[in-house]
């Protein structure tokens, strides 16, 4: 009984132990990219203020640029190298999973960074410009927009992962259909719901026009539907597989 508990207990330490270490790893290759980052930082400014046009970005504090600066690099080298995060955090869980589980990884790995750095291309190229245009369109003769370089790439930066994270829709639905905890039924019997609070979430984030809300729902209602069809595809492949170990037991 106390070997047991040893050996459970070495188990743990040793779960434990990898977990650590992937985190230094993904810490370290964030750390390099972000000083690579860094040397191109005004280029990486350049590319997110390019959809305001000529914008004069200000700091009201001796150290806000540089710290700014800073910031961006750090974030620019963690976007970089989350293809390498997604593969140490899904290898990590490996182990525990089936072996019919193991052959989604791979799969899912490559879905999960194209549909993230597909929002934020549709984010950047799309949404964010009217966005913009409609915030800037306050501007006055005794009303000027002064952006603040810090509070400028902490909204260019939401507005853009948040695009990035809200399409890992289809592939959530696929890997919760995968292990059997959602179905393509009541998916469809929540589709109301779930356009409510894509209309509430595009009335949130977008300016408050239907042009641009339509921007917002329409892609997300896409990728709900794509989740769906993956989950659906997912269950007729589980139902033949069962049909089929039913056959050879038989």
């Amino acid at each position: 009984m106390v070997a047991k508990d040893k050996a459970v207990e070495m188990s743990l330490f040793g779960h434990l132990d990898e977990l650590r270490k992937r985190i230094i790893t993904i810490v370290a290759f964030i750390l390099v990219a972000a000083i690579i980052s860094f040397t191109f930082v005004n280029g990486i400014l350049d590319f997110l203020t390019a959809p305001a046009g000529k914008l004069d970005l200000i700091y009201t504090t001796p150290a806000e640029a540089f710290m700014a600066q800073i910031r961006l690099a750090f974030t620019a080298g963690a976007v970089l190298t989350l293809p390498f995060t997604f593969y140490q955090v899904l290898a990590f869980i490996m182990p525990a999973l089936q072996r019919v589980e193991r052959r989604t990884i791979i799969p899912l790995l490559i879905f999960m960074n194209l549909l993230f750095f597909l929002g934020m291309a549709f984010s950047y190229y799309v949404v964010f410009p009217f966005a913009l245009r409609f915030f800037m369109g306050f501007e006055t003769e005794t009303l000027v927009p002064l952006f603040t370089i810090s509070r400028y790439i902490a909204f260019v930066v939401a507005f853009l992962i948040s695009f990035g994270a809200v399409f890992q829709i289809p592939v959530i639905f696929w890997f919760l259909g995968r292990i059997g905890l959602i179905s393509s039924l009541f998916l469809r019997e929540k589709r109301k719901f779930a356009i409510l609070v894509m209309a509430v979430m595009s009335a949130v984030i977008t300016p408050p026009d239907i042009f641009s809300q339509l921007l917002m729902v329409a892609p997300l209602l896409l990728l709900y539907e794509i989740g769906i069809l993956l989950v659906r595809l997912t269950e007729r492949k589980r139902k033949r597989q069962a049909e089929k170990e039913a056959r050879e037991q038989s």
